[in-house]
């Protein structure tokens, strides 16, 4: 049975909401377990470096991979290095010496992350097969794109968000073995429905050489470097300081803040999902641009600096946190839905995959640098409450830096293909 270009994209969606949730629930175990055990912010950070260290490789060549053999293979290796790196997982014990730990999860952790972004780019890549050129109405299939990739990035989010909350509750359920074990079952599962994909999804008809890695195109290269920097803007406050302050400071237990970073990030991939509908709110009748990635990147620079004035006026904690971060997300989101749609509105259709690994690959290495300044800038605080300070100024300094970025953007030609 041959598959049209829809059930194509939607299986590819589908494996890739069943990966986030794993993802997003493996996050949190490592983080909780790591911290019950005693290890620090900085210690805890590096044990998702070689996670964020070789997305930042996969996303480079993941994408001349996908192009040159298609999407399914990518898919397919994706899918199952996460299941190995949760296999790995299975045997660890708080009895291991500290450094092997470290290493051994480490290693994990590179799998996974390479795992994550072969993932990604594929489900990415792969809307720029579904949605049709449309010479004849280039704004229509402008707005096409954007509805497409809003859809998918923030269902993609909300499933992350539940995977949080699913970290919390299986590691207070079942404990940190046993809670990995189940989840590499559940993604052997969704990885059978990969198997009816066809080899040629995605792959170019002419064979990319290794040069195409890097992009050549001003509005990829610069749209790259924005990236770069809105991405460490969050992971710097995020991915290690936010849930050991909310554990230090505030005393929530780990089910406790892994539903609520996972409510988080369920409403923020609710309001990217969202994000055509609320731009025709706000009067916007046409596709986002230039503009648009320079006014949200310039107001998301006020917000964590807003949150951290509030902590170093001694204002209600929580209060601040919890409402610092809802603000926070409405504007990141509004922020990443328009940056995912640029980069394919960008992008030529038939190297997609390399143009949008080349950014995914700038988008990692803001990852990567956001979360080791995360555990470090944390310990710079002498108390809990000043090292959130630090790491929120750092988030304020980086999204400046992307604002800046986004100035040298060039015009959006108002084409699909």
């Amino acid at each position: 049975m041959k598959l049209s270009a829809l059930q194509q994209y939607g299986i590819v969606t589908a494996n890739y909401w069943a990966f986030t949730l794993t993802d997003g629930a493996l996050r949190m175990l490592v983080v909780f377990h790591f911290h019950q055990l005693g290890y620090t912010t900085l210690e805890i950070a590096l044990l998702f470096l070689f996670y964020e260290f070789f997305g930042v490789v996969t996303n480079l060549y993941g994408g001349w991979i996908g192009a040159r053999y298609g999407l399914r293979l990518t898919l397919w290796v994706g899918t199952l290095l996460q299941i190995l790196a949760l296999l790995m997982l299975i045997p660890v014990a708080a009895g291991w010496p500290k450094l092997f730990s470290v290493v051994y999860v480490m290693a994990a952790q590179a799998i996974s992350g390479i795992a994550k972004d072969l993932n990604k780019m594929s489900a990415k890549s792969a809307i720029k097969t579904v949605v049709p050129e449309t010479p004849d109405d280039q704004q229509q299939g402008q707005k096409q794109l954007f509805k497409w990739v809003a859809i998918l990035t923030g269902s993609k989010n909300a499933l992350k968000g539940v995977g949080f909350f699913l970290g919390g509750v299986l590691l207070t359920a079942f404990g940190f073995n046993a809670a990995v074990g189940w989840m590499a079952a559940g993604l052997a599962l969704a990885f059978l429905l990969t198997l009816v994909l066809p080899g040629e999804i995605g792959k170019m008809t002419s064979k990319p050489a290794i040069a195409s890695l890097f992009s050549k195109s001003q509005g990829i290269n610069v749209l790259s470097l924005a990236r770069f920097f809105l991405f460490g803007a969050r992971d710097v406050w995020f991915v290690v300081a936010l849930p050991v302050f909310l554990e230090a400071a505030l005393g929530w237990s780990f089910w406790e803040i892994g539903g609520f970073l996972g409510l988080w990030v369920i409403g923020y991939g609710i309001v990217q999902g969202s994000a055509p509908g609320l731009r025709r709110l706000w009067g916007q009748t046409t596709s986002p641009g230039v503009s648009a990635v320079q006014f949200w990147s310039a107001l998301l620079t006020a917000i964590p600096a807003l949150i951290a004035m509030a902590l170093w006026r001694e204002a209600d904690v929580a209060v601040a946190i919890t409402a610092g971060l809802a603000a926070f997300g409405v504007v990141f989101a509004m922020n990443s839905s328009i940056h995912s749609y640029m980069v394919l509105a960008y992008a030529d259709a038939q190297s997609v995959s390399l143009d949008v690994g080349f950014y995914y690959m700038a988008n990692a290495a803001g990852r990567l640098a956001g979360t080791l300044l995360s555990g470090a800038v944390f310990m710079l605080g002498r108390s809990e409450t000043e090292g959130m300070q630090a790491c929120l100024w750092a988030s304020s300094l980086l999204v400046l830096l992307s604002w800046i970025s986004s100035l040298r953007l060039p015009a959006l030609q108002r084409k699909v293909g």
